[in-house]
């Protein structure tokens, strides 16, 4: 088997990875919401016990199926405790953006983490940027417009923090997926790098709820709302289910694709996550689906697509 070969069928598994991503993540959106809306918890608590029950969930597996993945030279913790930063940091200005401007126009503005990461790989990873990709990331974002139900011009109007905040946690979650692809070139395990950087940012999140910081919206009022949940066992169900499966299985598969995969090609198939998020809502939710979320669902299939098209004539290129 020829290097070309090879190099095609890493980016074929590339692709199925980060579409099942895509696919896990989807279901994290109606969890937090049956948790937000049935239990009334803050975003920011979630967010806290979120990463939390990830490393909780995490370690066992770990321990028992490759217990030396734990072990990281000591060059690289500078490393890991940036990237749980930006993760953490990630989570309070998406929780900004939601708060200020509502969750559609929030759910455009950081799926603009595509054109951030497109044009942040070309400049710090040397990544290709061709014509196809930046048509492809232009579809990605009208499509998540119509999906989000984004259309609505009052929803951008007369509302400017709200907006930057959007952007920056979009760009955010783009230093995320570098960070991701330059784990990969450090040969760090996508595993170990998943669990430092949630170990870390849960505790920087702990630390900003349990501080008196009035400013920030859905975060908690002192220590014991960290507990709020009481003995409600059916809300810690759902807080280790979203942490188990969206969270832990989606970013760790999130994490492994970035390893076979551009940043910016991984991070645009993320993009397909509304769409999945909206068919799911439809099943569990009993949610219709409008004719707008139908041509925004159409877009970042047709994005995709071209993406696809774009790789494959590349590796044809390449052989």
């Amino acid at each position: 088997m020829t290097s070309t070969q090879t190099s095609q069928i890493k980016v074929n598994k590339g692709f199925v990875i980060a579409f099942f991503s895509a696919l896990v993540l989807s279901f994290t959106g109606i969890l937090i919401r049956m948790i937000s809306e049935n239990y009334q918890l803050p975003a920011l608590i979630i967010a806290f016990w979120r990463d939390t029950f990830v490393v909780l969930c995490a370690l066992p597996l770990i321990l028992i199926l490759r217990p030396r993945i734990l072990a990281i030279d000591h060059k690289d913790l500078p490393f890991l405790l940036l990237f749980g930063a930006v993760l953490a940091f990630f989570n309070i200005l998406w929780t900004l953006a939601v708060t200020l401007s509502g969750a559609a126009v929030a759910t455009v503005l950081v799926y603009s983490s595509a054109g951030f990461t497109a044009v942040l790989g070309y400049f710090f990873l040397k990544e290709p940027l061709g014509w196809r990709k930046i048509i492809a990331v232009i579809l990605c974002l009208a499509g998540c417009v119509f999906v989000s139900g984004a259309t609505q011009t009052g929803a951008w109007q007369n509302n400017p923090l709200g907006i930057i905040t959007g952007l920056f946690s979009g760009l955010l979650y783009a230093v995320y997926s570098l960070m991701g692809r330059r784990a990969t070139q450090k040969a760090l395990n996508p595993w170990t790098t998943l669990f430092y950087s949630f170990l870390f940012a849960a505790v920087l999140l702990l630390t900003i709820n349990i501080l008196p910081l009035g400013f920030l919206p859905a975060s908690a009022n002192n220590s014991r709302e960290m507990l709020m949940l009481g003995s409600e066992w059916r809300g810690w169900l759902l807080l280790i289910l979203l942490a188990a499966g969206p969270t832990l299985i989606g970013f760790g598969l999130y994490n492994t694709s970035l390893g076979l995969l551009h940043s910016s090609t991984a991070n645009l198939i993320l993009t397909s996550e509304p769409v999945m998020t909206t068919i799911a809502a439809y099943f569990l939710l009993g949610e219709r689906l409008s004719s707008q979320e139908l041509f925004g669902s159409a877009l970042i299939l047709l994005a995709l697509i071209l993406l696809r098209i774009m790789t494959i004539r590349q590796a044809r290129k390449n052989r």
